[in-house]
């Protein structure tokens, strides 16, 4: 009897502790303040105070990526902040639409020009120029020319082929024949790449090509040959686009290392930067530079690691009316170019 009630004792023991540990546990896995807000409130707030899970990645589709710019075209955003069309003296250029596809134009310069010399200063020069154009500008294409009063003469010529196919050419024409040149492109664009081919004078081959690799990021290169001095160079360029930056790099082997990185502050304002290094000379540079619209005007300047400070302006007073000025300051030179210009016409 004595054995009996101790087995009975040691039953209800194991029954007990085992019920308290099961209640233990499932109080503690309750307590999680977040499952008992969401069981206290509505179906609709639960659903908010639930923690949502991370969004997949999107897929990127390979057989459907983005059209790349052209190849030389791979540094146009950083060129327009950097590089804009700086000039010396009075310039007026005039343009006279006769219809709707072709046009004239007139453009007047009188400023100096600077003289090569083998000291350190700068000579300049009094000149004066007039030049004479006339543009026919069609869907399928179009012809540029240019005359001007010291004799030469400048043709730019691009047709359509189709949509895949078109072809280009450039010639100019002077006096001395080491200043004449001409050159053939025949560009070809596909779905995600575009390439060229070049033919010029000078026995001057070459070919470059650009492919877009994931939506934003595009790698290519290019290789030409000089027959005239015997030369030859093949360069590698890689380019990423978004929608608020494009960073861009080049390494070619005569020596030229080139990185441009344009960032998008608003619609109106960009920043931009480049850094060259030819490392056969050992020599570096680096700019920094803006592009600001504003609602009549357009401003752009940048500085250089050489002391440079230069300043654009393009300011439209009315309809076809633009007013221009020009400045840039070499501190190390002590030369300073100033320039204001007027454009009439679209």
């Amino acid at each position: 009897g004595s054995r009996l009630s101790k087995r009975k004792n040691l039953a209800r023991k194991k029954y007990n502790s085992g019920t308290m540990g099961a209640t233990i546990s499932h109080c503690a896995e309750a307590v999680n303040p977040t499952d008992q807000a969401a069981a206290l409130l509505p179906p609709a707030a639960a659903a908010a105070v639930t923690p949502a899970a991370p969004a997949p990645a999107p897929k990127v589709n390979y057989m459907d990526l983005p059209c790349p710019v052209k190849y030389e075209e791979l540094q146009r955003e950083a060129l327009m902040s950097l590089k804009p069309e700086l000039f010396e003296g009075c310039r007026f250029d005039f343009t006279r639409p006769l219809n709707q596809k072709f046009s004239l134009q007139h453009s007047l310069f009188m400023g100096s020009v600077e003289v090569p010399s083998q000291s350190s200063q700068t000579f300049k020069v009094p000149a004066a120029s007039y030049e004479f154009g006339a543009n026919l500008i069609d869907q399928k294409g179009m012809i540029i020319g240019r005359l001007l009063t010291d004799g030469r003469m400048n043709a730019r010529i691009r047709y359509d082929l189709n949509d895949m196919l078109s072809f280009k050419m450039m010639t100019q024409l002077a006096e001395e024949k080491s200043f004449s040149q001409v050159m053939f492109d025949l560009d070809g664009k596909g779905l995600d790449w575009q390439g060229q081919i070049k033919l010029g004078n000078g026995a001057f081959y070459g070919v470059n090509y650009l492919q877009s690799v994931t939506p934003t990021l595009a790698l290519g290169g290019e290789a030409f040959w000089l027959g005239s001095q015997r030369k030859s160079g093949v360069g590698f360029a890689a380019r990423h686009a978004s929608s608020s930056c494009v960073a861009t790099a080049q390494i070619a082997t005569t020596g030229l290392l080139s990185a441009t990185y344009v960032q998008k502050v608003s619609d109106k304002v960009s920043l931009a930067t480049e850094f060259l290094w030819n490392w056969n000379s050992r020599e570096a540079q680096a700019s920094v530079g803006y592009d600001y619209f504003l609602r009549q005007c357009r401003l752009r300047g940048r500085i250089d690691s050489a002391g440079v400070v230069a300043a654009y302006l393009e300011e439209r007073v009315n309809v076809g009316v633009t007013f221009l000025l020009s400045a840039e300051i070499d501190h190390s030179k002590k030369d300073y170019k100033f320039g204001f210009g007027m454009t009439l016409g679209e």
